[in-house]
């Protein structure tokens, strides 16, 4: 996703588990071919290099340097190494909070990963991060608000479920939002996306964990299909959706 180095892709998958995948490799060269630019995000610090070396000679491919919210409680431990590697990266994924039951326990501990991963990240400059924010959008929004000024780098918001007025609050400090197929399916967050710019929308599998017919989403396959309902939900051509989301990346990466 970086101009000096890619063509201009077809489309956009910003935040994919590459790795979690069976056909880790594979999937690299089938992003390529069909000219997805996509962001690998990884969920833990330890991981990241081995990503790097796959997607190496990847046209369309980039790595992000994470440090998962789900994973902090085992992980805390691996923010150094995040610190130590985050400067040979610009992009950063995936971090955030999550207050859902299974991990609010650790919440305090994410709470302290989150605010060191975005001071380090204004420190550096220029870094783009993939956010999690699952029951935690206030807090989240406000750590950025604090801690990563719109001039030091920029969130996209990845698979955001936050309400209208934090869409709106999200807006005015520079996030993006990336859409996934599995938020379509709920007319809450159908309205919620067609309130949203439509120069801040990026679109994302988030897979494996989002499934399509039964299956694995892959960037390939289904983004193409993600981008096509929001064109039908924003009352768009696939041409017009498509060359917005296009539109939206390049502003992102050029920031």
């Amino acid at each position: 996703m970086k101009p000096q180095k890619s063509p201009i892709p077809k489309w956009v998958d910003f935040h994919c588990h590459l790795d979690l995948y069976p056909d880790h490799e594979h999937l690299i060269l089938e992003c390529d071919q069909a000219e997805v630019a996509t962001l690998a995000v990884t969920t833990t610090p330890k991981a990241w290099r081995r990503n790097r070396e796959l997607a190496a000679s990847s046209r369309h491919v980039r790595v992000a340097l994470g440090l998962h919210p789900q994973l902090v409680a085992e992980r805390e431990s691996e923010l150094p190494l995040l610190e130590h590697l985050l400067e040979e990266t610009r992009y950063v994924g995936e971090v955030g909070l999550d207050a859902g039951p299974q991990f609010y326990r650790s919440f305090e501990a994410q709470e302290r990963v989150f605010k060191r991963v975005l001071e380090a990240c204004s420190e550096q400059g220029g870094k783009i991060l993939t956010v999690h924010s699952v029951r935690s959008v206030g807090k989240v929004l406000s750590y950025i608000e604090r801690l990563l000024p719109t001039d030091r780098g920029t969130v996209v918001l990845h698979w955001f479920t936050g309400s209208p007025s934090e869409a709106r609050r999200a807006v005015e400090l520079g996030c993006y939002f990336s859409i996934n197929s599995q938020m379509l399916t709920s007319a809450k967050h159908r309205n919620l996306i067609v309130s949203l710019p439509p120069d801040r929308i990026l679109t994302e599998t988030d897979g494996p964990f989002v499934q399509s017919e039964g299956r694995p989403a892959r960037p390939a396959t289904d983004i193409p299909k993600t981008v096509q309902a929001l064109a039908m939900l924003r009352e768009q051509s696939l041409e017009q959706a498509t060359a917005q989301i296009i539109s939206n990346l390049r502003d992102l990466v050029s920031s």
